[in-house]
C-alpha cells in the first residue's frame, strides 16, 4: 500500500510525494501521463505545451495544460511543487544546492509567470528533503556561498559546516515573491525506513539508486 505525502497548501490540485514506498501516476491522476525530464542538477526550467517523445535536460518544468502529470526524482535534494490557482498552472522543481543556488527556483517561477501565474498568488510545497543535522558540507562547499547566506550553516567539525538546504529554499522563494510556502520538514537522511537518501545509502556503502517521485498535475 503506498503512503502519500500530500501538503495543505496544494489541495486544490491532485499532487503528492512518495515515500520509498514509490507511487503510480494512477494514485494521484487516474489516466494522467507521468511526464518527466532528464535531471542534472542544473537551474533549466521547461514550459510543457506537449508531451514530449524523449524526455528533455532540465531541472523542473511547468504546464498549464490539464491532465498531465509533472513528476520529478529526489533522494535528498528538495522537491518542490507549485501552484497558481487562479491561473490554473502547475509545476515540480528538482532543487539540489546546485540548482537551488544557480536559480532553478526563479526560473520555475518566470515560466510559470509565462503563463499567466503571478509570484504573490504561487502556493509552494516542499518535500522530503535532507535536513541540516543531517548535511553536512566542507570549506569548499561553504566557499561557494556568500556571507548573506550565512544564516544558512552552523559550524560542526573542524573545517565542516551543516547545511540547511530546506530554509535556503524556502529563502529564494521568498526573495521571488513568494509569500505561500509548506515545507513537509521529512528529513530523507534520517528517515531511513520511509525515504530513500543518497547520502546515507554512500555512508554505509549501499545501492544508491532509490529515487522519492514527486507530483503535480491539473484535473480535465
Amino acid at each position: 500500500m503506498i503512503e502519500l505525502l500530500r501538503s495543505g497548501l496544494l489541495d486544490a490540485v491532485p499532487h503528492g510525494f512518495s515515500t520509498r514506498v514509490g507511487l503510480a501516476a494512477d494514485d494521484v491522476l487516474p489516466g494522467a501521463p507521468l511526464v518527466r525530464v532528464n535531471q542534472v542538477h542544473s537551474p533549466d526550467a521547461l514550459i510543457l505545451r506537449d508531451i514530449w517523445d524523449t524526455p528533455p535536460t532540465a531541472d523542473a518544468m511547468v504546464t498549464d495544460r490539464p491532465g498531465l502529470l509533472l513528476g520529478i526524482v529526489t533522494a535528498d535534494c528538495a522537491p518542490v511543487l507549485f501552484h497558481d490557482p487562479e491561473a490554473h498552472v502547475v509545476g515540480a522543481a528538482h532543487a539540489g544546492w546546485r540548482g537551488a543556488h544557480g536559480g532553478v527556483i526563479e526560473n520555475t517561477l518566470a515560466a510559470m509567470v509565462e503563463l499567466g501565474a503571478q509570484a504573490d498568488r504561487i502556493r509552494a510545497a516542499i518535500g522530503p528533503t535532507i535536513a541540516q543535522a543531517s548535511y553536512e558540507v566542507d570549506e569548499g562547499f561553504r566557499a561557494q556561498f556568500g556571507p548573506d547566506d550565512a544564516i544558512f550553516f552552523v559550524a560542526g567539525r573542524a573545517d565542516h559546516w551543516q547545511f540547511d538546504l530546506p530554509a535556503y529554499v524556502v529563502h529564494r522563494l521568498q526573495q521571488a515573491g513568494v509569500t505561500k510556502i509548506d515545507d513537509l520538514a521529512q528529513d530523507t537522511y534520517a528517515g531511513a525506513t520511509k525515504f530513500f537518501s543518497f547520502r546515507r545509502s554512500t555512508h554505509r556503502g549501499e545501492d544508491t539508486g532509490g529515487r522519492q517521485l514527486s507530483v503535480i498535475g491539473l484535473r480535465n
